[in-house]
Parts: structure tokens; C-alpha cells; sequence
């Protein structure tokens, strides 16, 4: 991907689209052991394919793979470390939650021996579109919140220190892939509220080295559609203009487009892409109503850095709520181009 390539508003994606029905089906008969290796590799791979083309249908310029090869954002991530045991479930009656998904403690030192395994995920998306891309990764702080320090570890930052190297040389095995636009998830920012200055710090040791276009997504939660955490970004400033990226992506679309002037307020000279589309609801935005939002947000972001794009995944969406709301968000987008170019 380079920028140059790129239409004015370009529009892209958060990371993870959504499971269509017959995965979850293929997931439980893996959980039965009915699946054999090939079967289980097909699986995924097929998933990806469904997501290249949804997003490419649509009409959406930078895609990722859906992070289709993951499960409910950073659960998948933790068969492949070292050094941690679960625990039993806080709560399985009821409505699934913050409280529900498996939690973990250390036992020892983390390691990741074979690394995220996002590189081999890029890997497959490069050779089977040609479409520009965008390799996204959870952050130091989102990959570490379900597991608690026990052992080795004498509180939560220190843990997540242990996640900045593992995460830098995932990114840099990136850009060696090919990998030009990477993006880092950490909705930890704003649902567990912490030392700026060392989350900063965190987030610049993941990125230390990284030769691409860096972006930094900041939301605040979607487990079945419910937020988590204080549901504005005016208290990070000014430390987060200290991480060193060139885009910051946010959430308004859900907050019914909340802080839309914090651009102009500060006068911040980042690229910003702006979530107007509302992945924790049921409404299908027209593309009118995407329109709308764009034009607000160019009250106070120069067109030229501004990219379009969903508040967050539509993992907890089902596939055909979700690809209406990528065509309304593209349709909507185109628009506003024409308005801009005048073709």
C-alpha cells in the first residue's frame, strides 16, 4: 500500500470481520476432534477467502484478512505461549460478558516461541489479493488483559513490558513480508485507565524500528456490542501525540459522533481514521448518513488525512448485517469524493 495509490478518504477497516454461520458449525466439530489437519487448515482458509471478498465487493481500498484466523480478538493468541495456566471461569450462567471469556494467570516467564503467527496470517492475505493491505496486531496492554501477573511478574505493566519485544519483532517479521500499513489494537488505553506517560513508552518500544505507515486504534470495547470504559479520548491528550505513528483511529459513529472537533481543538497534525460506521448496532447506516458524518468530521480534519472506516471489528456482527454496512460505507464515502473532486 502507498499512499499515493490511494483515492482521497481512503476507506478501510478496523481488523476483524465478521463469522459467518457455517464456521461456527466447522469450530465446534474441530472442538468434537472430527476435523483432521488438512480439514482444519481448509477451515480458515476458506474464512479468509469469504473476508477477502466481501471487503473487495464492497468496494472497500485497504483490507485486511478479517482476522479470521483468530478468536474473540486475543483468545487464540494464548495457545501459543509459554508460562501461563488457565483458571477456572468467573461466570457461565447467563449473558456472555467481560466476566466470561477464560482467564489466566503466569506460571513462569510468558514466551511465544513461534511468534503471533500474524506473519503467516499477512502472508496468505498478500498471495491471494490484490487488493492494498493492512497487517493489524493487538497491543502490549489488549494481548496481556486476560491474563493475571502471578509468578515471575509483580504487576500488570511489568507484564506487559514482557509483550513490547515479542510484539516489535512480529512487526518487523511484517515488514520483511511486505507488510507497508500496521496498525496496533489497544482498547486497553481506554478501558483500564493507567500511567500515560508508561503506556506511551509501551506502545514506542512496539513500534521502535518499524520501516511502514504506524497506526494506533483506540476504542473502548465490543463484546456483544457493549462498551467498556470511559468513552472519551479528550483526557489521552496530550501524551498519545507522544507515540510515534502517523494515524490514530478512533471510534464516533456509536458515540453519535462525539469529539468530532478534537482535531481542530488541539491542532493535531496526525492522519486520523475515523470510525462513522456503528458496528454495535443493528441499524444499517444509508449512505446518506455516512455522507453526513464525513462532511462533520471535515469541519476539522484536512480531507487529505482523513481515512474512513467502521468504530471497530465486526466479529460480533453476523456477515450479512456487516457487508451492508461496508457497501453503505463505501457508497457514502464515494459521495463525499465526488463532492471534493467534483468527479
Amino acid at each position: 500500500m502507498t499512499d499515493g495509490k490511494l483515492p482521497i478518504l481512503p476507506t478501510t477497516v478496523i481488523g476483524s470481520y465478521a463469522t459467518p454461520g457455517w464456521m461456527y458449525t466447522a469450530l465446534e466439530a474441530i472442538d468434537r476432534d472430527e476435523y483432521g489437519q488438512t480439514d482444519v487448515r481448509e477451515l480458515f482458509d476458506d474464512a479468509v477467502n469469504m473476508a477477502i471478498l466481501d471487503q473487495e465487493r464492497a468496494g472497500v481500498d485497504i483490507i485486511t484478512d478479517g482476522e479470521m484466523r483468530r478468536w474473540y480478538f486475543v483468545q487464540s493468541f494464548y495457545k501459543r505461549m509459554t508460562g501461563i495456566v488457565a483458571d477456572p471461569p468467573l461466570r457461565k450462567v447467563g449473558l456472555y460478558g467481560y466476566d466470561s471469556p477464560t482467564r489466566y494467570h503466569t506460571s513462569a516467564k510468558v514466551t511465544v516461541p513461534d511468534g503471533l503467527g500474524i506473519v503467516e496470517e499477512y502472508r496468505y492475505t498478500k498471495e491471494h489479493t490484490k487488493s492494498a493491505l493492512k497487517a493489524t496486531c493487538p497491543g502490549p496492554l489488549t494481548i496481556s488483559m486476560h491474563i493475571r501477573p502471578r509468578d515471575a511478574y509483580k504487576d500488570r505493566n511489568e507484564l506487559a513490558w514482557e509483550f513490547a519485544p515479542i510484539i516489535n519483532a512480529e512487526l518487523k517479521a511484517l515488514v520483511k513480508e511486505g507488510a507497508d500499513f500496521i496498525q496496533l489494537d489497544e482498547p486497553a488505553f481506554a478501558i483500564i485507565p493507567g500511567d500515560m506517560k508508561e503506556w506511551v513508552s509501551l506502545m514506542n518500544a512496539c513500534f521502535e524500528g518499524v520501516k511502514a505507515k504506524r497506526a494506533l486504534h483506540v476504542c473502548f470495547g465490543n463484546l456483544a456490542s457493549r462498551p467498556r470504559g470511559k468513552r472519551r479520548y479528550g483526557w489521552m491528550f496530550p501524551a498519545l501525540l507522544d507515540v510515534e505513528v502517523e494515524q490514530f483511529v478512533f471510534e464516533y459513529a456509536n458515540r453519535e459522533m462525539l469529539e468530532a472537533s478534537l482535531w481542530k481543538d488541539l491542532n493535531i497534525e496526525h492522519e486520523l481514521g475515523a470510525g462513522i460506521i456503528d458496528i454495535k448496532s443493528f441499524y444499517v447506516e444509508t449512505p446518506e448518513d455516512v455522507a453526513e458524518r464525513i462532511r462533520e468530521m471535515l469541519k476539522y480534519v484536512p480531507a487529505e488525512k482523513l481515512y474512513i472506516s467502521p468504530d471497530c471489528g465486526f466479529f460480533q456482527l453476523p456477515r450479512w448485517l456487516s457487508y451492508q454496512k461496508l457497501v453503505a460505507l463505501v457508497k457514502g464515502t464515494e459521495i463525499v469524493r465526488k463532492e471534493l473532486t467534483g468527479k
